[in-house]
């Protein structure tokens, strides 16, 4: 189903646990060595693990490369009222 004819895609890459390429991101909320908070097309995404830092970013183009050892990816579900809001107060403060 087309959603008035704009199609959401996203792409997700990693190679090795080390290197995780993503795109239809259009904004990153917030990041740190252990953790990144990534706005996408298809929702919140939480990147977690270890000595993460941002290689290249283009949100003109939606792309953002993170290098680091990637322990996590969960996309986070704004309608559920667990462990999703805990974990963005936790991102956020």
């Amino acid at each position: 189903m087309v959603d008035q004819g704009k199609t959401k895609r996203q792409e997700v890459k990693m190679l090795n646990r080390k290197l995780l390429e993503i795109s239809g991101v259009s904004n990153v909320e917030s990041f740190d060595n252990e953790e990144f908070l990534l706005d996408t097309e298809c929702g919140f995404i939480a990147i977690r693990g270890q000595n993460l830092h941002i290689k290249n970013l283009s949100l003109e183009q939606g792309l953002v490369a993170i290098e680091g050892l990637v322990n996590s990816l969960t996309y986070l579900d704004p309608n559920s009222q667990g462990k999703s809001k805990g974990l963005l107060g936790k991102l956020f403060k």
